[in-house]
């Protein structure tokens, strides 16, 4: 069976999720989520992708990210594999791949986007890993809701769109972070990056399939969220 296609459209985010072979455990050790990161921040430099969020959870990882050229991200994300597997096998002394295969993605609307950061920033917490996202050091929650530098992390113009000022941003940020997506909204930006679905109401999709002259395919959705009131 072929394998689907990644959708993409430059200046639109995509959210992209890579989990370990497996579902085995691929960090460890805080040098690795450390260099793995340190690894991201150089790709992300060398092929013009911004990451407006991320976590790096033990088994897998999670990406917000938009670029303005075709096949920046796909680059980007050989170039972590290339350099963060052997990185891995050596460490480990051990040999073979650590990775799901190729990575998932979804084209994310603008009006998902702070949804999907959420989804994203608060995986720790819906995890149980940590009770707070303060607590998890691999995200970039730090960064948006508490404003921590995290060179990684480039505010997307929607999230800058939340105050005047990056204090005022944080602070409505963090209010809407108190207020948990419903299962519905989980599962539908699950599906979507399972799937490879655009993340959107079906205008969004009718918008993507007239840009790329092809359908893009049609996840199982819930009821789209209002951008100024889902959190």
């Amino acid at each position: 069976m072929p394998r689907k296609p990644r959708f993409f459209i430059p200046g639109i985010p995509l959210q992209v999720v890579q989990r370990g072979h497996n579902r085995a455990q691929v960090f460890f050790e805080d040098e690795e989520y450390e260099t793995y990161l340190a690894f991201l921040a150089e790709a992300t430099e060398r092929y013009g992708c911004a990451v407006h969020a991320y976590v790096l959870m033990p088994h897998h990882i999670h990406l917000l990210v938009t670029a303005r050229k075709e096949g920046a991200v796909s680059r980007m994300m050989q170039h972590v594999g290339l350099k963060f597997v052997p990185y891995i096998n050596r460490v480990r002394e051990t040999s073979g791949t650590l990775w799901e295969g190729r990575y998932r993605s979804s084209l994310v609307d603008d009006a998902y986007l702070l949804s999907c950061m959420q989804y994203i920033e608060l995986d720790p917490v819906r995890s149980k890993v940590v009770r707070t996202p303060t607590q998890y050091k691999w995200s970039s929650y730090r960064a948006n809701a508490q404003g921590r530098s995290d060179p990684l992390v480039t505010p997307h113009v929607i999230y800058e769109g939340l105050g005047r000022s990056a204090p005022a941003r944080r602070t409505a940020y963090r209010a809407r972070l108190r207020d948990r997506l419903t299962p519905a909204q989980l599962d539908e930006i699950t599906a979507a990056w399972q799937t490879g679905t655009p993340l959107g109401a079906r205008s969004f999709l009718d918008k993507v399939e007239r840009k790329l002259k092809q359908k893009v395919g049609y996840a199982k959705r819930g009821r789209p969220p209002k951008r100024t009131e889902v959190q």
